[in-house]
C-alpha cells in the first residue's frame, strides 16, 4: 500500500499527472471564468422556452452541477440528458447545449444531429475533434477551450462555460463575485488537503483511508446532490473502485428501508454525506435522523461540510475535496487515477460493432 505521507512516490502510480490537474482546478475556473464572460450568443437564443444540456462522463457532470445551481433561478424548463437522441419535446424554441470534451463523444455528436435536425438552438462546448467541425459547418455557437486532461478534470472549463451561456442567456444572475469566492475557498481547503500535508492533519487522507477497502456510498441534497454523483465517479475512474451514490430527500422514501440486508453490508459499505449550510432546515432534519438510522443499522458514516457563503463556493469545495479523496484512494489502491481501460474497452467494442 502506498504511504500517503510519501507524496514523493505517487509519480511511480500517477505518471500522467491527474494530481496536477486535481490541484489546478481553482486556477482552471478562473482562467475558464475569465472566457465564459465573453460568451455572447445570438439575441433569439435568449428567448428559449426550454433547455437540454446533452453530455455523458466527464463531460456531464458539468451540466448536472449547472442544473443543481440553477433550480431556484431558472425560469424555463432544464434537463440534463446522457443518451443519444434528444427528448421528443426539443423544437425551434429549444437551447440544446452539447458537451463533449473530446468532440468525438459518440452520444453528444448523436445529439447533435438529432436537435440540428429539429431546429434547435445550438451550443457547442467543447475542446475540437467531429464536435467542433460539426457546430461550424452548422453555425452552432462554439465555445473552444484547450486543457489537456481526461475529461472529468477539465470540470472547470466544462462548468465555467456552461454558467457563461446560463448568465448570457438570463437564467441566472451575474456569478462573477461567486466564482471568486469559490476559487478562493478553494485555495485555502488545498493547503489543508493537498499531498504534502501529513495524514494526521489532512481531512482527505483520513477519509480515504477509512474508504480503503470499502464501497463508498455518497450522500447529497439539492445544490449538492449532483456533487454526490461527482464522488461517485470519481471513486470509479481515479480509484478503480465501486461506489454509490444517493440523494435526499428521495432516499428517505427507498433506500433507508434497504439498510437490514443482506448481511453484511454495513462491515463492507461506507457512507459520507455532503452537507450544506444553504440545505432547507428540513432537509437538513433528514441529514441528521438518516445519521440515526444509519448508527443503528451499524454503517460506519461521515459528514462533510461544504465551506464558503454561495452555492457555488460549497459545490465547488465540496467537488475539489472528493476529487482529493479519490486520489489518494487511488494512491492506497496502487492504480493509475488516470488510466480509463474498461471505458477504452467499452469504446473499442463499439468501433468494431
Amino acid at each position: 500500500m502506498t504511504d500517503l505521507d510519501s507524496p514523493e512516490s505517487f509519480a511511480a502510480l500517477d505518471r500522467e499527472g491527474m494530481l496536477r490537474s486535481i490541484a489546478d482546478l481553482p486556477q482552471q475556473c478562473e482562467d475558464a471564468w475569465s472566457k465564459a464572460r465573453l460568451v455572447h450568443l445570438p439575441p433569439d437564443y435568449c428567448r428559449a422556452q426550454n433547455a437540454v444540456i446533452v453530455g455523458v462522463g466527464g463531460s456531464g457532470i458539468g451540466g448536472d452541477l449547472l442544473r443543481g445551481l440553477c433550480v431556484q433561478e431558472c425560469s424555463i424548463p432544464l434537463l440534463v440528458h446522457r443518451d443519444y437522441l434528444v427528448p421528443a419535446f426539443v423544437n425551434e424554441d429549444s437551447l440544446v447545449i452539447i458537451c463533449s470534451y473530446s468532440g468525438n463523444t459518440e452520444e453528444a455528436l448523436v445529439g447533435f444531429e438529432s436537435a440540428w435536425r429539429k431546429g434547435a438552438r445550438l451550443v457547442c462546448i467543447t475542446t475540437g475533434g467531429k464536435l467542433e467541425r460539426r457546430a461550424e459547418e452548422c453555425g452552432a455557437y462554439l465555445c473552444l477551450y484547450h486543457y489537456a486532461a481526461q475529461p472529468r478534470a477539465a470540470l472547470g472549463y466544462a462548468l465555467m462555460f456552461l454558467l457563461g451561456v446560463a448568465q448570457h442567456v438570463g437564467w441566472i444572475t451575474d456569478k462573477s463575485a461567486d466564482v471568486a469566492e469559490a476559487v478562493a475557498v478553494m485555495k485555502h481547503w488545498q493547503s489543508e488537503i493537498k499531498e504534502t500535508v501529513p495524514t494526521a492533519e489532512n481531512a482527505a487522507k483520513k477519509l480515504a483511508q477509512s474508504l480503503y477497502g470499502h464501497v463508498p456510498v455518497v450522500y447529497g441534497a439539492e445544490h449538492l446532490g449532483e456533487v454526490a454523483r461527482r464522488w461517485k465517479g470519481q471513486f470509479n475512474e481515479n480509484a478503480k473502485s465501486w461506489a454509490k451514490f444517493d440523494v435526499l430527500p428521495e432516499l428517505n422514501h427507498n433506500s433507508v428501508v434497504g439498510y437490514p440486508l443482506p448481511h453484511g453490508w454495513s462491515d463492507l459499505a461506507r457512507v459520507v454525506l455532503l452537507t450544506s449550510t444553504l440545505n432547507h432546515p428540513r432537509v437538513n432534519l433528514r441529514f441528521e435522523i438518516t445519521r440515526e438510522l444509519l448508527q443503528r443499522y451499524g454503517f460506519a458514516h461521515e459528514t462533510i461540510q461544504a465551506r464558503g457563503n454561495s452555492a457555488l463556493a460549497h459545490v465547488l469545495s465540496m467537488v475539489h475535496f472528493g476529487d482529493y479523496v479519490s486520489y489518494y484512494l487511488a494512491m492506497l489502491y496502487g492504480v493509475d487515477p488516470w488510466a480509463i481501460g474498461n471505458i477504452e474497452y467499452v469504446k473499442m467494442r463499439l468501433e468494431q460493432a
